[in-house]
């Protein structure tokens, strides 16, 4: 299996454009006014990095999770498949995740599914079982004795 990565939802990240833009909107009008230079283009400079950097988490969102062939990385915690005990979906503050939880005590990483965007949540489920799945040596059974 090849590594799989899946990105946060952009537009958790709104925010910042948003800020950048008020923050140009702030210098317009204190433009106006006729302040000293010196504040307007620190105001337009500050806005317009938070602006770009607003535009380019859009267009590239932060990672929220990597599956590779021998582990799963999480926000940057990496952990081996064989590591993981057991896989649940848990009713958290972010809504619905999916806690995985290692052979260590109190261990459990979640996976926020509202922090995916809008259907890679049923990919990523899929993903994750049949990953596990062949790390432990399980096959999906076809009905067939054998």
């Amino acid at each position: 299996m090849s590594s799989s990565t899946y990105r946060m939802r952009p537009d958790r990240f709104l925010g910042i454009l948003a800020v950048g833009l008020i923050i140009l909107g702030v210098a317009a009008i204190l433009w106006a006014f006729n302040p000293p230079d010196s504040l307007v283009s620190v105001l337009v400079a500050l806005g317009g990095l938070v602006v770009l950097t607003g535009l380019w988490v859009l267009a590239r969102p932060p990672v929220l999770l990597k599956l590779g062939k021998d582990s799963i990385e999480v926000r940057g915690v990496k952990t081996a498949w064989m590591d993981i005990k057991t896989v649940d979906l848990v009713a958290t503050t972010q809504g619905e995740a999916v806690a995985l939880r290692t052979k260590r005590p109190d261990d459990t990483t979640l996976i926020p599914l509202r922090w995916l965007p809008p259907g890679r949540q049923e990919p990523l489920q899929t993903d994750l079982r049949d990953r596990l799945n062949a790390a432990h040596g399980y096959t999906i059974w076809d009905g067939r004795a054998e």
